[in-house]
């Protein structure tokens, strides 16, 4: 294989009827590194789409009134589709696929009838756990709590007749690659994860369908359709051409160096597809990684839960680089990152505002005032040039590591390394010093000439991540457009800059100003959106017009004394878990102001541990310490909830403004 190819690919999407900015952070982590790998000079091929069969998409259509071609065409296609928010965030995707699109529908009926000719697919009957929303069986032993594992929700019994994968005859070839190919699966957490899952037993896995007409047909038994996975996994060697004639790339371009996809479904890719590929005698992906999700208010960002942020409205506030920078920047790659208005307006007021817009903002301005807007290298140095030389002259070989390794955030924190090194730079040398003193007039063309050198081989890298702001930085610089490739990144590769002043890249964000005004918006939305459901909601029958109030248990009357024995703190969550031991008990580790305690609370039945991360709660500070689990552990208070009439729990949670430690009163 060409060794100068670089093949990506996302998860292709499930085309839901509104994709929120959890989305957008994998394809937009993908389009920076595809665009890196284009700038250093690969031939790139990156690979995104959509997942448009199952009963989902089926079930919409019908309550849409449409077909579900239909459905999905107007999603995927139409105006605010998922072609559409690409482009509004400029993602550079080479090629896109609809699992409905003829070429790919033959090549997986092709794949589908080999591994059947082969032995890899027989049928069976399917018996057991179904989730309509992860479109994913489940044994008794993988549900947890008698829920789906993966997201929660209800799962129903079903039993249809089925082809199915031999899953189980590749768990020893896999435990084996893995061990053979460190770098498979990543982060090194995630792939403990899968053989920790294969070596309890791998199942074999339905894949086809015969009560879901919306799919592609199984050629030789036309009453079943494909099942999703062995539809969706596909596409990422039918893009290319494997089995079809549309495209002709697969020699060039297979296997592919990543796939990008969630945590959430990175068993089907590092245990099923690796499967399926073994079974076609077909080479296995370099490297699958597992990121994390993109969480609000704890919990990972879900329509149904209503959590989402919509991406379209951020862009068109902040701009679309200022919110790829936020995604590409706060959040650690391979682990959970938070979304929170104060984060993103921090974020580009103090490195896009303060450290980017405002070192290129004074640079031209001095270039501007002090010289007509023309500097050149004089030779006459200053004391601090030499360490801003190498801090900048060292940026693009890090950042093209940890590129390499997908540390991207830390490739962004390279580039504001220098950028910053930079700002300091000027402070250092006070040019507006120099230019009052005329035997410094060399001096100070050095030092502006400096700064011009460092915003060049910044605006030449931050091309990869913040592709609307690198040009109008090179306008300003007066780069030409074929001045920003990686060859030319070395100092001193320009022999002179003439200048051109511009608008201020990132305007600073009055930030209470801005929150407020995102509070008044967001209660107003509330507020128009229960209005819109209480207008749908049907009258609920009249009551009987003496019907008498339902009594409460009442415990003893207390004196104010008695009250102010009880110590109620706010609490931070730091951590929280299940007990192996308990399915009724959480064990959390939180901060009450003052120390960590534990505190084990029955309350595992309504809450997953991560949904109460990072949350303050309201505690009991003062009960006596209480062991439990025969010992085990010891409970330092109790976590203050209510019980509705039905018995559900709803623990009591505070704003992040009211501090851990504050008492209640």
């Amino acid at each position: 294989m060409d060794k100068n190819t670089f093949y990506i690919t996302t998860p292709i999407y499930y085309p839901s009827d509104k994709l929120h900015i959890g989305h957008s952070y994998t394809t937009v982590a993908c389009d920076a590194l595809a665009r890196f790998k284009r700038l250093q000079g690969k031939e790139v091929m990156f690979l995104t789409g959509t997942d448009e069969h199952g009963q989902k998409i089926q079930d919409k259509a019908a309550a849409a009134g449409v077909t579900p071609k239909q459905y999905v065409d107007n999603i995927v296609e139409g105006p605010g589709g998922v072609k559409d928010l690409w482009k509004l965030l400029d993602i550079s995707y080479d090629r896109f696929i609809r699992t409905t699109d003829d070429y790919h529908m033959e090549s997986c009926q092709k794949i589908f009838t080999t591994l059947h000719d082969k032995g890899d697919i027989y049928k069976s009957v399917y018996k057991g756990h179904y989730c309509k929303p992860c479109e994913s069986f489940w044994t008794d032993s993988q549900l947890k709590d008698g829920k789906c594992p993966d997201c929660g929700r209800d799962v129903y019994e079903a039993e249809e007749e089925a082809y199915f994968f031999k899953t189980s005859k590749y768990a020893d070839r896999l435990l084996k690659w893995y061990e053979e190919n460190p770098q498979f699966i990543q982060p090194e957490s995630r792939k403990n994860e899968m053989i920790a899952f294969i070596k309890q037993g791998l199942q074999d896995t339905c894949v086809s369908r015969t009560t879901v007409p919306w799919g592609i047909p199984v050629p030789f038994d036309t009453k079943h359709t494909m099942y999703v996975w062995v539809d969706a996994l596909s596409n990422y060697i039918t893009a290319l051409g494997y089995g079809n004639e549309k495209y002709s790339d697969y020699d060039k371009f297979w296997p592919a160096d990543i796939h990008m996809v969630g945590k959430e479904i990175l068993r089907f890719h590092t245990i099923l597809w690796p499967a399926m590929l073994m079974a076609l005698d077909l080479p296995l992906p370099k490297r699958v990684f597992g990121h994390g999700w993109l969480l609000m208010n704890g919990g990972k960002m879900s329509k149904s839960v209503g959590n989402v942020v919509d991406p379209v409205v951020l862009c068109q506030r902040y701009g679309v680089d200022a919110i790829r920078y936020f995604l590409l920047r706060e959040i650690p790659f391979g682990n959970d990152g938070m979304f929170t208005n104060e984060a993103l307006i921090n974020r580009i007021n103090s490195d896009l505002a303060n450290d980017l817009g405002n070192l290129l903002s004074r640079t031209v301005a001095m270039c501007e005032k002090y010289f007509g807007g023309t500097v050149a290298p004089t030779g006459a140095a200053t004391e601090f040039d030499e360490d801003l030389k190498a801090v900048v002259s060292a940026m693009p070989a890090q950042v093209a590591k940890d590129m390499d390794e997908l540390l991207i955030p830390q490739a962004l924190q390279e580039i504001f390394k220098a950028i910053q090194r930079a700002n300091k730079y000027i402070d250092e040398t006070a040019p507006w010093a120099l230019a009052k003193d005329e035997s410094k007039k060399e001096q100070l063309q050095q030092v502006l000439y400096n700064l011009c050198e460092s915003l060049r081989m910044a605006a030449i890298l931050l091309n990869a991540y913040l592709p609307n702001t690198a040009p109008k930085m090179a306008a300003q610089l007066g780069l030409a457009e074929g001045e920003l490739s990686f060859e030319d990144l070395s100092w001193g590769k320009r022999a002179s800059y003439t200048v051109h002043k511009g608008e201020a890249l990132f305007p600073r964000i009055d930030v209470n100003k801005e929150l407020a005004e995102l509070a008044a918006q967001d209660a107003a939305r509330k507020a128009a959106a229960e209005a819109a459901k209480a207008a749908e909601k049907p009258a609920e029958a009249p009551k009987a017009e003496q019907a008498e109030a339902k009594e409460q248990e009442h415990l003893p009357e207390i004196t104010i004394d008695d009250f102010a024995k009880c110590e109620m703190r706010v609490a931070k969550v730091l951590t929280c878990e299940r007990l192996k031991e308990s399915k009724k008990l959480l064990k959390f580790t939180l901060f009450d102001g003052e120390r960590e305690r534990t505190i084990l609370s029955g309350i595992a039945k309504w809450y997953a541990p991560e949904d109460l991360i990072g949350k303050h709660l309201c505690i009991v500070a003062n009960l006596a310490p209480r062991p439990m689990m025969k010992g085990k552990y010891v409970s330092e208070g109790m976590i203050v909830s209510a019980e509705d009439d039905e018995g559900n729990v709803t623990v009591l949670q505070l704003p992040e403004t009211v501090k851990p430690g504050a008492q209640l009163c």
